[in-house]
């Protein structure tokens, strides 16, 4: 099974966090990343996703794989949109399941950014001035991830 996905489309968060329901679980933490209206002081009106697919699922799933390993946590997964987005849509999904909560946020926090830095995906960013810029990786506090 996958642990990392790209999706063109919105998808189920609820559907996605039942994944990773287990009798061990005790605790779970998640991070929702939304498009926001505003990066920089720049008004934004909407982004756009890219990804060099092959590279980036293999490294998503790399990611994953290396939480499991590093954190006591039983399990985890990530999907990342691509494709045009509209300011409030959700953008990236984390969720990580663990026996103890404190493995759960730590492993959560470093799966995305892990994700923003090493998974070959690129926002492009349109102003409400008319123009557009391309963001990767995401400095920290300029993507919806932060």
């Amino acid at each position: 099974m996958n642990r990392f996905a790209l999706s063109e489309t919105p998808f189920d968060v609820a559907a996605l966090r039942a994944q990773l329901l287990d009798a061990r679980v005790g605790g779970y933490a998640s991070f929702e990343g939304w498009v926001r209206d505003h990066n920089a002081g720049r008004e934004v009106t909407g982004l756009r996703y890219e990804a060099y697919v092959t590279l980036a699922e293999v490294e998503g799933e790399r990611v994953l794989a290396e939480a499991c390993e590093r954190f006591a946590i039983l399990d985890a997964r990530c999907v990342h949109r691509t494709g045009d987005l509209a300011i409030g849509e959700l953008a990236v999904w984390v969720g990580v399941a663990a026996a103890h909560r404190d493995a759960a946020f730590a492993a959560c926090r470093w799966i995305i950014d892990e994700v923003k830095q090493r998974v070959p995906i690129w926002k492009h960013e349109r102003y409400a001035q008319g123009d557009a810029d391309w963001l990767h990786p995401a400095p920290k506090g300029d993507d919806p991830a932060d």
